[in-house]
């Protein structure tokens, strides 16, 4: 079963239980005001725009008892686990662990570190907390993949060129066949967003595949309604 994309279609695994969507950082220091995104100067509305279609794909993926890992970057209230230079990067308004509208920013456990209320993990979903910009590094992320089974991923969140693509570079060194969903990813810089899907697909898709949400939720919706005997039990 394919997935109509670019550079070219993206096949999907016979057992489509080895496929997961992951959701990079759609937390409310990044997508409400207050946050640190705010605190960076950038228009925070831009990155809302995709919350209903990730909605959509999220349900798909519910409805079919496909595994789903959100990720949260976040630093330890010592903020030990954050590099100086992070620390002092940016010269904002707010800093790393300074006291925002929403609690600290980017601290876990802070109320601005989570997850909107649209987007709200499920008790049986997977939350990974990452202090980096990638969701591999110095987190459970790989072992999980590999104990899971998983060899297929459909990258979504924000931002596309920062968090969301070190992530999918990190997951293409790895093995990982993976697609960058593109209404369901955004950048405060809707250039940078373009170019990184320019960049993920170029020279026959050298870090992986991009395609709408519409294309992947009508891939899925066709896997279920395979044969029986063609078709796994959930």
């Amino acid at each position: 079963m394919d997935i109509s994309a670019l550079p070219y279609d993206y096949t999907l695994p016979e057992d489509v239980k080895k496929v997961a969507l992951v959701i990079i950082d759609m937390q409310r220091d990044f997508l409400e005001p207050g946050g640190f995104g705010d605190a960076l100067g950038n228009d925070v509305l831009r990155l809302q725009a995709i919350v209903p279609t990730l909605q959509q794909l999220l349900s798909t993926f519910r409805s079919m008892g496909l595994m789903v890992i959100h990720t949260v970057e976040c630093h330890q209230p010592d903020l030990s686990d954050c590099p100086v230079s992070k620390l002092h990067r940016g010269k904002g308004d707010l800093k790393i662990g300074d006291r925002g509208p929403m609690g600290r920013i980017l601290v876990k456990g802070e109320p601005g570190n989570g997850i909107i209320p649209e987007l709200e993990p499920l008790p049986n979903e997977v939350v990974i907390y990452k202090p980096g910009k990638g969701a591999f590094y110095a987190t459970p992320l790989s072992d999980l993949l590999q104990r899971e089974g998983i060899t297929h991923l459909l990258v979504t969140g924000v931002t596309t060129e920062v968090c969301v693509q070190t992530t999918m570079r990190e997951a293409n060194d790895r093995g990982y066949e993976c697609l960058m969903v593109e209404d369901c990813t955004e950048s405060y810089f809707p250039e940078f967003k373009q170019a990184t899907l320019d960049m993920v697909r170029a020279q026959g898709g050298i870090v992986g595949w991009t395609a709408p949400a519409a294309n992947v939720i009508a891939a899925l919706q066709a896997w279920m309604q395979r044969p029986e005997e063609k078709a796994i039990a959930f």
